[in-house]
């Protein structure tokens, strides 16, 4: 079991044919995803070749060789043409409204905004129809999601982690990253990252809920960082829904005030938005923080092998 996508997910690209996309459709294809189109109003009918070689967990099973693209004028005509569901934008900020509204009015059911530096003004936008629609919206400014072994949607390396029993929430790319490595003896049903901008889709409370749900997640790892109160409402929603456990780590214990620190959303004013203020805050309702990655992860091991 995973949450949000599996193996069933049919993914079109936007931006495939850009350096970007290009780059991560491949890397995508070797995951075992199954990348059905691509789009480029200026390249419709054309087909993009990658050469495909299957690692990480879909190694042995992803054909080898040459695999061809079709690249189509519109989401709406892609989705018609292949029955894609889940679309993931590579395209520049400026576009990126206009990307991720197209895909949402066509009927794509999943949508990954890997775009960093988005207004916010056009995230709220985002957020708000694809709300209205019923849309999973993950990101902006994120590395997507990835279920090992069956689908990568994003650019989140898929040769560091199987799956396995764990599930992971995160703010932070780089941190998913080293989550995934360090517990890759363990393994992961699903890996999502959620960006960390002021405005995003899929929040933690989202993944918990799901995670809450599948029954092959034994524990939730949540990764949050310094600004607003995501991880203080998620703390309030674990107290009152979650049964399973959670294990947390909170980026910037060592922040400054009223210094912006990565992502957009990370800043602290005053005690509000601190890693200790959302530490404590888990902690109440019985979340082990770590005070380090490597310490969360001998945490939720621990728990694992308990």
């Amino acid at each position: 079991m995973t949450i949000f996508v599996n193996s069933d997910t049919r993914v079109i690209v936007q931006g495939m044919t850009g350096a970007e996309g290009r780059k991560h459709t491949q890397r995508m294809l070797s995951a075992g995803t199954a990348v059905v189109g691509g789009t480029n109003p200026r390249k419709a009918g054309q087909m993009v070749t990658f050469d495909v070689h299957g690692y990480g967990p879909a190694a042995g099973r992803v054909p080898e060789g040459p695999v061809e693209i079709p690249v189509f004028g519109t989401v709406a005509d892609a989705r018609e043409a292949t029955g894609a569901n889940a679309s993931v934008i590579f395209v520049p900020p400026a576009f990126a409204k206009g990307a991720a509204l197209e895909a949402i009015d066509a009927g794509i059911q999943t949508v990954v905004l890997i775009t960093e530096g988005i207004p916010v003004q056009d995230s709220t936008i985002i957020v708000e129809r694809a709300l209205e629609a019923g849309v999973r919206l993950i990101g902006p400014n994120c590395p997507g999601i990835i279920s090992p072994g069956q689908a990568n949607l994003g650019i989140t390396p898929a040769n560091i982690t199987g799956p396995g029993r764990l599930g992971l929430v995160s703010k932070s790319g780089t941190l998913t990253y080293q989550l995934m490595y360090e517990l890759r003896d363990c393994g992961f049903t699903t890996c999502l990252g959620i960006g960390g901008d002021p405005v995003v889709g899929t929040t933690h409370i989202d993944a918990l809920a799901a995670f809450e749900q599948d029954p092959h997640t034994d524990l939730v790892i949540m990764i949050g960082e310094i600004g607003g109160d995501a991880e203080e409402r998620a703390a309030e929603w674990i107290c009152q829904n979650m049964t399973k456990p959670v294990v947390a780590y909170i980026a910037g214990f060592t922040a400054p005030e009223g210094k912006t620190m990565g992502h957009a959303g990370a800043i602290v004013s005053g005690s509000s938005g601190t890693a200790a203020a959302k530490a404590a805050a888990l902690e109440a309702v019985g979340v082990c923080v770590g005070r380090t990655p490597t310490q969360t992860a001998q945490i939720a091991r621990a728990w694992l092998t308990r």
